[in-house]
């Protein structure tokens, strides 16, 4: 049996291995960050940083006016996201994943299935200008689709964006970005399925993307050009003026990346320009989309005809930051379908304020307005209220 002098040399031999081994592993162990997100990093053997975000709306839609009492309520979590991104091995290795938890977030409308991967891409830098990926990601489309969703004004991107948006697919994807002087000139393209995210199935044909972007008086603070709002007061007038385009071969989705499977292949042309513009808390968007398709009317899966949207599209914003991130906010939406086709012609005006707690990452939003949709035989007018809570890290 020990003495208590054998037991107290023994712990503090212990001990002292303890600690002689916790400093010579000191350079192997995982560092821990919290600044933005939780990030696990090793010098540059691996980061690991880990997000997360939700957003809790409650909203209500009219009836056809003038009839103001309710139709219906929309008390949900619209969505409820988790992100990871970071490096292995090589920091010019890099991952973005991003999987959606909430059944408004997975695209149950469109086919019926649960598409939890969002993105899933793999990029390799090989110079601070110019990196490659390869994997499902958003396609270098209008300016609003690409922005986070947790980056806007309001509590849904517009009315052109949801009838003529390229959205996200799987492919092979490039950047590249030079600056001449003060401005700075940005090159995006893609060439990937055509048929969206999660894909099950493809076809004969590819989508080609290619997108330019003119900065003219330099980069935005805090990536502001993909951000809605002037959160960094900038100092001097910024401006970034864009244009994409991009051709869907026999794609068999009704809206390209997005829509309702249909039986037939059919090929849409979509074109894009868009500029971003802030000074001292004021911000402008403006968003012009145009798509045009052979096609107008194309049987779903069950064989019933379904009409293919194609015609041009306008979203406006302009916005007011104050000092104390109290912010109003207006927004002006047009869709014009295309000359016989059996959708719907549509209007929005939106009238919205914003209380900033975190910057984008946790604010209150809320916003009420009109909507109208005309179609071939009716025509509808409704007004419509929201409040949501963004709420992450």
């Amino acid at each position: 049996m020990l003495s208590h002098r054998h037991f107290y040399l023994f712990a503090l031999i212990l001990a002292t291995c303890t600690i002689a081994a916790a400093q010579s592993e000191s350079d192997e162990r995982a560092m821990v960050s919290v600044t933005k997100g939780i990030s696990f990093a090793q010098d540059s053997v691996f980061l690991l940083n880990m997000r997360f975000r939700m957003q809790n709306r409650i909203g209500a839609r009219s009836n056809n006016l003038p009839d103001l009492s309710v139709q219906e309520w929309e008390a949900r979590v619209r969505r409820l996201r988790l992100r990871f991104d970071g490096y292995v091995g090589n920091p010019k290795l890099q991952y973005y994943i991003q999987l959606s938890f909430s059944r408004a977030d997975q695209d149950f409308e469109n086919g019926g299935e649960a598409k939890i991967i969002r993105d899933a891409i793999v990029y390799y830098n090989f110079s601070p200008q110019f990196y490659i990926g390869m994997g499902q990601s958003k396609l270098p489309g209008n300016r609003q689709r690409v922005t986070s969703s947790g980056n806007m004004q309001f509590a849904d991107r517009s009315i052109a964006n949801s009838s003529f948006t390229l959205d996200r697919d799987f492919g092979l994807f490039a950047y590249f970005n030079q600056s001449i002087g003060q401005s700075v000139i940005n090159l995006k393209g893609a060439v990937s399925t055509g048929e969206g995210r999660n894909i099950t199935r493809s076809d004969q044909g590819l989508a080609y993307t290619l997108r330019a972007e003119w900065l003219p008086w330099g980069e935005f603070a805090g990536n502001g050009d993909y951000s809605e709002g002037d959160l960094e007061f900038e100092p001097m007038p910024r401006l970034s003026l864009a244009a994409t385009y991009s051709h869907n071969e026999e794609t068999r989705q009704s809206g390209g990346q997005l829509g309702v499977p249909i039986q037939q292949g059919i090929d849409l042309n979509t074109w894009i320009a868009d500029a971003m513009f802030k000074y001292r808390g004021h911000a402008c968007l403006a968003e012009w989309m145009h798509r045009r398709s052979d096609v107008l009317v194309a049987p779903d899966a069950s064989g019933n005809s379904i009409g293919i949207p194609a015609g041009t599209g306008l979203n406006l914003q302009y916005s007011y930051t104050l000092r104390n991130y109290w912010e109003p906010v207006v927004r002006f939406s047009r869709v014009q379908m295309a000359s016989g086709s059996p959708l719907s012609h549509q209007r929005e005006i939106l009238l919205g304020v914003n209380k900033y707690l975190n910057k984008h990452r946790i604010k209150v939003q809320a916003h009420t307005g009109y909507q109208s949709t005309v179609s071939p035989s009716a025509r509808r007018e409704r007004l419509v209220a929201m409040f949501q809570v963004e709420f992450g890290i």
